[in-house]
């Protein structure tokens, strides 16, 4: 066990959003979260990642594309303080997911649970001559099928992984079979897809038809992650609103809204993954499967619904998240990257699974904090607070000077770049370095 695993840490970093980037960078190591030559690594374009690193992950590369990689902190997701690292381009996305964590910690923090890895692949049979006599023929050799469908994978096998299940549907004029395969740490698309290759040739002489399609589905409904949390209401109070049951039962309303409402579901649920995309981006991660996959569990009904609920009462607000989060810790970026590798390393990622479940309090977090602006002051006053930096740095403030042009620029609520550009003068005649 390394030092940094057997002390104690806090993910209330108090003031660490008023840090410079290397001030913040040498807070971590003091807090244990980071060891030193970690932090060192962070002071190079894309965490260290080389051209050539990049040329054998993808193809035709020109150059690197680098995104900001940030913490979110207040985290404490069963019983264990985390920072999470998140890479997105939006402002307000981890300062947001930071704060409402701080509001779930004065609840006790994210309680998460996850599903075994279980991928799934289907093969699609065409021309099957009698369709219920092929269903019960697959489904009498599902014994089998399943240890051939181990036989294809042993190294899955070999780490406590492999097929688990095998089931047959009637679809239209086609018969389609599921296989299940635990996959462990991995993400699973090339483990699952050679299953469904390998087994076509059994699975057409057992139908009588012929194979079409043999692929994943990014629907893991078998994968899922439920995340909850409660917050005091006391908590909610904030300016404009000294009742927090009032704020609660606001939230509860908006939640109401998405279940009613398809336009605004899908704003809602936009929320959600702009927390759970942040931390797999960051993490190397398929977040585009994860997507598709989150949003078809959004429909499950037949009506697109919100991922969350909220529900309250005159003591707590409470909130669940429960979404398919296909997650992985080795193999492709985990390989290859070292900014993944460094987050899995800040995070303390234990498996798979524990990512997916970091991704969905970020999920949850992410949501809480929309929900709350949008039924209190509204939306725009955060984010047009971290656009000003935003336009402050565009034209040219640096270091202290960023704070003190946005500031203004807030204040009077203008963020044209001109303005911006003459409060910069102002700032640099009084400082003395105009």
């Amino acid at each position: 066990m390394s030092v940094l695993e057997r002390v104690p840490r806090s993910s209330r970093l108090s003031g660490f959003h008023r840090l410079g980037v290397s001030a913040r960078r040498q807070r971590l190591v003091e807090s244990t979260w980071l060891a030193p030559e970690r932090a060192r690594s962070l002071e190079h374009v894309g965490c260290g990642l080389t051209e050539s690193d990049a040329d054998a992950m993808v193809e035709n590369v020109i150059g690197l594309h680098a995104l900001p990689l940030a913490v979110a902190l207040n985290f404490r997701i069963n019983g264990v303080d985390r920072v999470l690292p998140m890479s997105v381009e939006e402002p307000s996305i981890v300062a947001a997911a930071s704060y409402a964590a701080r509001l779930v910690l004065d609840g006790g923090g994210f309680t998460a649970e996850a599903d075994e890895p279980v991928l799934t692949c289907q093969v699609q049979l065409l021309d099957v001559p009698d369709m219920g006599i092929a269903r019960e023929r697959l489904l009498a050799a599902k014994p089998s099928l399943l240890a051939e469908a181990d036989a294809l994978i042993p190294s899955m096998v070999a780490r406590g992984g492999g097929a688990r299940d095998l089931e047959v549907r009637l679809l239209g004029d086609c018969l389609v079979v599921h296989v299940h395969v635990d996959v462990r740490d991995a993400m699973g698309a090339n483990t699952v897809n050679t299953v469904a290759e390998g087994l076509s040739e059994s699975l057409e002489d057992l139908s009588g038809g012929r194979v079409g399609l043999r692929i994943l589905t990014n629907l893991s409904d078998r994968r899922k992650v439920t995340v909850r949390c409660r917050v005091p209401t006391s908590s909610l109070v904030s300016n404009g609103f000294p009742d927090g049951a009032v704020v609660a039962r606001r939230i509860v309303e908006a939640q109401r809204f998405a279940e009613l409402d398809v336009y605004r579901a899908v704003t809602h649920n936009k929320g959600v993954m702009n927390g759970v995309d942040s931390v797999l981006l960051a993490f190397g991660n398929d977040w585009r499967a994860v997507e598709a996959g989150a949003h078809a569990w959004a429909s499950r009904s037949g009506t697109y619904a919100p991922l969350t609920r909220w529900w309250c009462n005159d003591k707590w607000l409470m909130g669940e998240l429960t979404l398919p989060l296909a997650t992985s810790t080795v193999g492709g970026a985990a390989r290859n990257h070292p900014g993944v590798k460094l987050a899995l390393e800040l995070a303390h990622v234990s498996s798979a699974n524990d990512l997916g479940m970091l991704a969905a309090a970020a999920g949850l977090a992410s949501n809480l904090a929309a929900l709350k602006a949008l039924s209190t002051e509204g939306i725009n006053r955060g984010h047009m607070a971290l656009h000003a930096r935003r336009v402050a740095a565009e034209v040219g403030a640096a270091g202290d000077e960023v704070g003190a042009v946005a500031a203004r620029l807030a204040q009077e609520r203008c963020y044209r770049p001109e303005r911006a550009l003459e409060i910069l003068a102002e700032v640099k005649r009084s400082s003395g370095t105009s």
